[in-house]
Parts: structure tokens; C-alpha cells; sequence
């Protein structure tokens, strides 16, 4: 018998069911006992399923055909001399037009500074990293197509595992600043998208596509940032924050904690959660302060309160119960939802300043409240899922089901 990989022991058991081989992954983020009855209605052309599983597939053709991605692609060297760090800007930082070089750089709250993107930084990049390994491995989830799954592997290999392009396991660098920093706790954010490539390692494993060399390097990767995560300055400044920040990095941090099989320092988070995180951001009527001061309140409102959906799905797991989780005077993640319930069926529109354009970020909370459902089965949210524009268009249609 082949050594159980670090994902195996809290996520993966191979199962024999008659002539086939069934694959049962105990996930993370997600609940592949769901999501394998979508793969099973997708087969029978559930028409709730099939425009979205259709979807999947071309942007899966795509993804194909794009990549790989690495860090070594960047144009810019990083303070450090080595171009294996991660670099990113801070993303509302401009050039100082009253000074001759424009440093410092100077902060305008919502306004993404071009700069910011593109070639000179890891960004974009990443992002892509995410996008695609999400979508081939899914992709090859629920087609059973090797290719998706065979590409999927060599993105992860190029980013995290191969020593000519793979990423230093740390953001010592991100979200630097012109004249002000390098890099900056805050830069933790830029990757709370890392809980979209931990569900398709899990399905990438469990169908026998990582070899036992990735699976150590990788282990290793995500032990060593882990490690700087929990350890490092930049690490325990974003911690210790106050917003969002905060909870995607809880987000982060127990989902890799789960992934390694520290399931202990993953309950212990979680329960620190309940003070530290819902207690201090949501207040008793459901609002969130310190993402409603921002300039894209609503957007932000949104994107914390997906965090705290995660966290509760986290929690669900490791037996910590953030979903019913209420303090003495009323806060609470379902008084979040019912707070920016109004707003996302259209009985109220939102007042406060929301730069961009306030449809999209109606939009983008409704799939907050699909996956809120998923688990909680709450029916009178029914009514603003039905309400989404293109649901073929985001994969939480497949992945947070309701039945």
C-alpha cells in the first residue's frame, strides 16, 4: 500500500462500488457527498445543472490552452534579488501628481490603479493560477476527462513545485507601496483565492494524477507558508486585523491547517472566530462597519460575509458550529445575511457609496446567499437565487447545490 499523501489523511478515501472505482473525497471548502449527486443529474441532463456543467467545459477548453504560470514571468525583480518571491502593489495607490516623481504614492480608496497590473507584477498571474486550476480540476470532476485534470497538474507543478519557476513560499512582497514599503501585511489578502486550487488538489489526488514527488513538494510548500503565515511579522499584523483582512486570512490559514492534517489548530481558530471575528465585524443589527466605510461598501460587505461563510462551512467540519454561533447581544453571521437580505432580493437599495456599477455587486451577493443555502437549507432565500442573471455562469451553481 502506497504511503497515505498529507491530502489523504483528512480528505480522501477510495471507495469500490461494483465494476467501477468510486472516488469519495471528504472535502474541505466544498461537500463532494452534494456535489456528486449534481455529477450524477448532470449525466441525466438535469437542465438546473447542464447549462452551467456546459459552461464549465468551454471555459475548461480554454483554460487549456493558456499557461503555465509563473512567477519568474514578471518583468520586475523584487527587492530581494530573486524573481521566485511573489511581487504585487498596492491596488489603490497612485503617483503623486505634486511631486516630481510622484513618491510617496498616495492612497484613492476603490480606484485600481492600472500599474498595479500586468506584466511588471505577479497579479494577474495568479489569478489566472487560480482561475484555471479551479476550472480544469472541476472541469475533470465532473467529465471524468483526463487532459483537464493532466493540465491542471502542470499548472500546480509549474507554480509550486518545479525549482526553475516555483514561488517562494512567502508575500514578503506584496501589495508594496512606492516610496512607503516593499510589502506589507495587507498583501495577505491577494491570496484568499487559495481556497479555489485546494478542492481540485484534493480531486487531482483522489484520481491518482500527482505523483508522490508533487505530492511531497507541495506538502512542503504549503507547510513552509503555513509556517510564514503564522510566524512571520507581515503574518501576525494580518491576524490581528480588523476587517475582511482578518477573516480571509482565518479562511486561509484553517483551510491549509485542514489540508495538512493539523486539524487541532484548525479548531482552535475557528473557535477563536466566534469572538474575534463575528463578534468585533458584524454589529447586532447584521450591518458590518468597517466594510461599509469602504468606497465599494456593498462589494466588501459581500466579500466578508463570504469569508464568514466559509469559515462556518469550515467550522461544520472540525465541529465547531459558526453557523448558529450568536453573541448575547444579537451578532451573528445569519444576522449579517438577513441585513443585506433587502438589498439582494431588491426591497431596498443600497445608500451607501459604492464605486463601479451597484448592479454587479447585487449580483455577486446573491451567490453569497446560494451558498449559505447550500448548507443551511434556509427556503426564503430561494427567491433571490432564482433571481440570478447567469447562473451558468458561476461555478457555485455546481458546487454549493440545493436540493
Amino acid at each position: 500500500m502506497n504511503k497515505l499523501s498529507f491530502f489523504i489523511i483528512i480528505a480522501v478515501a477510495v471507495l469500490i462500488a461494483g465494476c467501477e472505482n468510486e472516488v469519495k473525497i471528504e472535502g474541505i471548502y466544498v461537500d463532494f457527498t452534494k456535489i456528486e449527486k449534481v455529477k450524477k443529474q448532470i449525466k441525466k441532463g438535469n437542465e438546473n445543472y447542464i447549462l452551467a456543467y456546459k459552461n464549465l467545459i468551454t471555459n475548461a477548453e480554454t483554460a487549456l490552452n493558456e499557461g503555465v504560470f509563473s512567477v519568474m514571468d514578471k518583468k520586475r525583480t523584487p527587492p530581494s534579488g530573486d524573481k521566485h518571491d511573489y511581487l504585487s502593489m498596492g491596488p489603490y495607490w497612485w503617483p503623486d501628481t505634486t511631486k516630481a516623481d510622484g513618491l510617496p504614492y498616495i492612497r484613492r480608496d476603490g480606484e485600481v490603479n492600472p500599474e498595479t497590473r500586468g506584466e511588471y507584477v505577479d497579479t494577474d498571474s495568479k489569478n489566472k493560477l487560480f482561475s484555471n486550476v479551479e476550472i480544469l480540476g472541476w472541469a475533470y470532476y465532473f467529465s471524468g476527462e483526463r487532459k483537464y485534470a493532466e493540465k491542471a497538474v502542470q499548472l500546480l507543478e509549474t507554480w509550486f513545485v518545479n525549482t526553475e519557476t516555483k514561488m517562494n513560499p512567502n508575500l514578503n512582497f506584496a501589495q508594496g507601496i512606492p516610496g512607503i514599503c516593499d510589502g506589507r501585511g495587507i498583501g495577505i489578502i491577494d491570496w484568499a483565492g487559495i481556497y479555489k486550487i485546494i478542492s481540485p488538489i484534493q480531486i487531482l489526488d483522489a484520481g491518482g494524477f500527482i505523483t508522490e514527488n508533487t505530492k511531497m513538494e507541495l506538502k512542503n510548500w504549503f507547510e513552509e507558508y503555513l509556517k510564514w503565515l503564522l510566524t512571520s511579522e507581515y503574518g501576525r499584523f494580518e491576524d490581528d486585523y480588523f476587517n475582511n483582512h482578518g477573516t480571509w486570512y482565518d479562511v486561509q490559514v484553517v483551510g491549509i491547517e485542514m489540508l495538512l492534517g493539523k486539524t487541532d489548530l484548525a479548531k482552535e481558530r475557528l473557535e477563536q472566530a466566534k469572538t474575534k471575528r463575528i463578534a468585533s465585524q458584524i454589529e447586532p443589527d447584521g450591518s458590518q462597519p468597517h466594510e461599509i466605510a469602504r468606497t465599494k461598501s456593498l462589494g466588501y460587505s459581500t466579500m466578508n460575509l463570504r469569508g464568514f461563510i466559509h469559515l462556518a462551512n469550515l467550522g461544520q467540519k472540525m465541529g465547531v458550529d459558526l453557523w448558529n454561533f450568536e453573541t448575547s447581544n444579537g451578532r451573528s453571521i445569519n444576522k449579517a445575511l438577513e441585513f443585506l437580505l433587502p438589498f439582494a432580493n431588491g426591497e431596498k437599495k443600497w445608500e451607501h457609496q459604492q464605486l463601479g456599477k451597484l448592479e454587479e455587486a447585487v449580483e455577486n451577493l446573491k451567490t453569497d446567499f446560494l451558498m449559505a443555502t447550500s448548507v443551511t437549507g434556509e427556503k426564503k432565500y430561494s427567491e433571490i437565487i432564482s433571481s440570478i442573471k447567469s447562473p451558468e455562469k458561476i461555478i457555485e451553481i455546481l458546487i454549493y447545490p440545493i436540493y
